[in-house]
C-alpha cells in the first residue's frame, strides 16, 4: 500500500495550527500542568475519556473549565456522592398527570466535557451508568436511546489519599478510561506564580480558540497519521510484555496479576497519534508511543500480593517493560 506521507504530514501541519494558540492561551489562567492538559487534549481528540488521580487543590476542576472555554465546549461538573442516584445523572422519565404520559427529563450527562469530580464516592449503580455513555456515546432512559453530543468526554478525579466512604472502581470501568494521570504538586517556582496571581484578585479571561467543528477535523486528520509497521510491532510488543514478560527477558511474572488488555493497544496506538498531531507531525515515531504509554497502561497493569510486598507499583512495571522492549 502506498502512503503519501508528506501529503499527510502537510495537512497535519495544517489543521494542528491551533495547538500552540490553545495552549498558549490556557497558560494565561493556568500556571503548569502543561502535561495534564496535554493529555487531556490527547484522549479528547481520541474519543477517550481520563482518569485524573491528586491529592485536592492541584487545580482540576480550573484546568478543565479554562479548556473547556478554550475550545467552546459546555462542561459539567457533577460531585459524586454515597446518595447519587443514576437518574441524577442520566435523567428518568416523568409523569404528566394532565396528559397521562410520561415524558423524558434528561440529565446532567448530556454536555461535552463531564467533570466527574470524587468519582469513587459513588455507588456502584452509578459508576456502572456511565459505561455505556463512555463506551457507546449513548443513553437509553426509558427504554429510549438518545446519542450524546459529540465531542463528549468523562474526566473523572479521584482523592488517592482518603479512602473512607469510598466505593472501588470495577475494572471494566477503569478500563474505559483511555488514561489515568497521576497528578503532582506544582514545583516551587509554579507554585510562587500561584500564589502572586491568586493573592491579587487575578481573573483572566479565556478566549475561544477552536470550536467542535475543528475537533471533529483534527480526529479525522489523527485518523490517517501515518504507523509503520514496526511501530505497530512495537506497541503489541510492549503490550504482549505485560503479559508474557518472561519472552521478553523479564524476570517479573509474578510481580503481575493481570497484563494489559488489547484496549490497551488501541489506545497506546491512537493516542501516538494524536501526541504526534500536536507536534504538526503526520507520522508516528517511538517517542510518541514513550511519551503516553505509562498513562496509558498503569491502570491496565494489576499487580500481585508480591509487587506489593516488595514496594513494585504498577508504574514500576510498566517502566521496566519500555526498559526491555527493543525500540525500532
Amino acid at each position: 500500500m502506498n502512503v503519501d506521507i508528506s501529503a499527510i504530514n502537510e495537512k497535519a501541519k495544517e489543521k494542528s495550527a491551533f495547538v500552540d494558540l490553545l495552549f498558549r492561551e490556557i497558560g494565561k489562567t493556568i500556571v503548569g500542568r502543561q502535561v495534564m492538559l496535554e493529555k487531556i487534549v490527547i484522549a479528547l481528540l481520541c474519543r477517550g475519556h481520563v482518569l485524573l488521580e491528586g491529592v485536592p487543590g492541584l487545580a482540576k476542576t480550573l484546568a478543565v473549565t479554562t479548556l473547556s472555554k478554550a475550545m467552546k465546549l459546555d462542561t459539567v461538573r457533577l460531585q459524586f456522592t454515597p446518595d447519587l442516584l443514576p437518574a441524577d445523572l442520566i435523567g428518568t422519565e416523568i409523569y404528566d398527570v394532565k396528559s397521562g404520559k410520561f415524558s423524558v427529563k434528561k440529565g446532567p450527562i448530556f454536555t461535552n466535557i463531564v467533570l466527574a469530580d470524587e468519582i469513587n464516592r459513588a455507588p456502584a449503580k452509578v459508576q456502572s451508568a456511565l459505561l455505556e455513555a463512555m463506551q457507546e456515546k449513548q443513553i437509553t432512559i426509558g427504554g429510549e436511546t438518545f446519542k450524546l453530543d459529540e465531542p463528549f468526554m468523562v474526566l473523572a478525579t479521584q482523592n488517592p489519599i482518603e479512602q473512607e466512604g469510598t466505593y472501588q472502581l470495577p475494572e471494566a470501568q477503569v478500563d474505559r478510561f483511555m488514561m489515568k494521570l497521576k497528578l503532582d504538586y506544582p514545583t516551587m517556582n509554579e507554585e510562587l506564580e500561584i500564589v502572586k496571581r491568586m493573592s491579587t484578585g487575578f481573573k483572566a479571561n479565556t478566549n475561544t480558540v477552536i470550536g467542535s467543528t475543528e475537533i471533529i477535523e483534527a480526529r479525522e486528520v489523527i485518523d490517517e497519521i501515518y504507523v509503520d509497521e514496526k511501530i505497530y510491532k512495537y506497541v503489541v510488543d510492549i503490550v504482549f510484555a505485560s503479559r508474557k514478560p518472561k519472552d521478553y527477558g523479564l524476570n517479573i511474572g509474578d510481580l503481575i496479576e493481570y497484563g494489559a488488555s488489547p484496549r490497551a493497544s488501541i489506545y497506546l496506538t491512537n493516542a501516538a497519534k494524536a501526541h504526534a498531531f500536536l507536534r504538526h507531525r503526520g507520522y508516528v515515531n517511538p517517542d510518541d508511543i514513550k511519551a503516553v504509554g505509562l498513562d496509558i497502561l498503569r491502570h491496565r497493569i494489576i499487580p500481585t500480593y508480591e509487587a506489593e510486598a516488595e514496594n513494585m507499583t504498577s508504574d514500576d512495571i510498566v517502566k521496566s517493560i519500555f526498559e526491555a522492549v527493543p525500540v525500532p
